[in-house]
């Protein structure tokens, strides 16, 4: 199996990306996070920015011990030993080189034939070798260069002394057909092709970078270069995910594959999100919210039957939870009996039909089923049963410089009154330390929400919570315009739940009406 080397520029093409801005710490953070993931080649930035990047890459640079670390350099001296002087202290620094080489670029932006560009690259390449025994030579908009020209740029920087040539599609120009033929041909008539690592940069313009990537890879390139989720100038680059996961699953067609650590490319792609703002889409492929979610009744049922019928990626392989099947209007029986099942409960045929048409009703007006919704149904209908416990006062003491401490009186279903007191690192927490006193019920807080009923200063709170006892759940809800007598209610509404839960299942029998 062929090794493909990932080049990871989420530090510099995608800081490029509009609004976002690193600071030396989260550099690092990302960076080290990289290195886990087994990333070869870490781009830290562009040394030559300003002398506070050079710091940064230079921190960098102190903490990164397996992956070799860059900088990119323009084709100047000067842009060059600022690389040196950021990359100093690299276990395995490697200089990055880039300059135009299309006629656009030529004619607009650099003024320069085709024998000044040849002359300049290749007196940058050895001036860096002076200093890095690896260089990287870009040819920046290779995809709209001649090809006979870039044959002639790649012979030059191969004989300039470069150990990887990059051959990037910079403005997202190319279709994977052509992008494929040009490294054809570059590896086919190239003499001393084998002596360097070709590598290629997609950008993400007509939504092809991926598929220009891959193409890439199977005519022969050995690195590919990307970010994290894809960002960097414009439309992004190449998702390194999705390269990635691309070789692992279809290695049969490629027969090529990274030695990243697959399973840490979810932390990294919620930690590079988190800290440069950019948000995940819900829809992007291996690392968002949905990529492993299923609505869909008939993809539902064929994923309980068999998870291979609509996933080719497991979500263990990337390091997520396991799949989800969200429930909506969409979704089947099948679907929803296994949600209860997963929630606690067990209905004979005809509690099923009956829930199954109140779940229906419910996902008509609200878009996504959660699991407290399916639990709220479900309480709501078991058979009404004398509430064991009753609210009869709170008060509750809290001081910014002392522990919380709540007094609860409770009147029980006899009638006999109960008060109890406790202590908690905050009101709620008081209040529910002496609410199982109270009440001698020991259960495990599994979720506890809080939502505005109304708007304003006055509003009302609704709290909800999910308490567990062993195999069975109870969720309950309360509202107050004080939100500590809301989470109070809420608390013992959940009480009453579980004692009627533990009765109903006494009885072997949960009644839905």
């Amino acid at each position: 199996m062929r090794k493909i080397y990932v080049f990871d520029t989420t530090l510099r093409d995608g800081e490029q990306s509009p609004g976002v801005s690193l600071t030396m710490e989260e550099k690092i953070e990302i960076a080290l996070q990289l290195e886990r993931l087994g990333i070869d080649r870490i781009e830290a930035g562009f040394a030559a920015t300003s002398p506070g990047e050079i710091e940064s890459i230079r921190a960098v640079s102190k903490r990164i011990k397996d992956a070799t670390l860059l900088s990119l350099a323009r084709c100047h001296t000067k842009d060059i030993d600022a690389v040196v002087e950021a990359l100093k202290y690299a276990a395995d620094p490697c200089l990055h080189v880039v300059l135009a080489t299309s006629p656009i670029h030529r004619e607009h932006k650099l003024r320069m034939d085709k024998a000044k560009v040849l002359e300049t690259a290749e007196a940058a390449i050895r001036y860096g070798r002076k200093f890095f025994d690896k260089v990287e030579f870009s040819a920046e908009d290779a995809s709209r260069t001649e090809i006979d020209f870039l044959c002639e740029v790649t012979v030059m920087a191969i004989r300039a002394g470069a150990t990887v040539v990059n051959l990037p599609d910079t403005v997202g120009f190319a279709t994977p057909d052509e992008f494929g033929r040009m490294f054809k041909t570059i590896k086919e008539t190239v003499p001393g092709i084998e002596k360097i690592q070709l590598s290629t940069h997609c950008h993400d313009d007509l939504g092809m970078a991926t598929a220009n990537t891959l193409a890439a890879i199977a005519n022969g390139v050995d690195q590919f270069e990307g970010t994290i989720n894809g960002i960097g100038e414009r439309a992004g680059n190449t998702c390194i995910e999705e390269v990635a996961l691309s070789l692992e699953t279809r290695n049969d067609f490629y027969g090529a594959k990274t030695t990243m650590n697959l399973s840490e490319l979810y932390r990294t792609s919620r930690m590079v999100s988190k800290l440069t703002g950019m948000s995940v889409p819900g829809n992007k492929a291996i690392v968002g919210a949905n990529a492993f979610a299923h609505e869909s009744g008939i993809h539902q049922d064929g994923m309980l039957k068999h998870r291979g019928t609509y996933e080719i990626i497991t979500p263990e392989t990337i390091g997520a939870s396991s799949s989800k099947l969200v429930l909506g209007k969409h979704s089947g029986r099948h679907a929803f009996k296994e949600k209860l099942v997963d929630l606690g409960y067990t209905l004979d045929e005809e509690q099923l039909n009956i829930a199954f048409a109140k779940f229906k009703n419910l996902a008509d007006r609200k878009k996504n089923v959660l699991a407290e919704d399916i639990r709220a149904l479900m309480d709501e209908n078991i058979a009404e049963a004398p509430r064991q416990f009753t609210l009869d006062n709170l008060e509750v003491s809290f001081g910014s410089q002392s522990q919380s401490t709540a007094t609860v009186r409770i009147v029980k279903q006899a009638g006999d009154i109960v008060n109890e007191s406790g202590v908690g690192n905050g009101q709620v927490d008081a209040v529910y330390q002496a609410l199982e006193k109270a009440t001698g019920i020991q259960a495990e807080l599994e979720d506890y929400t809080i939502h505005s009923v109304t708007q304003g200063t006055d509003a009302q709170g609704e709290v909800h919570v999910v308490l567990k006892q062993g195999e069975l759940t109870a969720s309950g809800r309360g509202v107050s315009t004080d939100i500590v007598e809301a989470s109070a209610k809420a608390y013992l509404d959940a009480i009453n739940r579980l004692v009627s839960r533990k009765v109903q299942e006494r009885k072997g029998n949960i009644v839905i009406d």
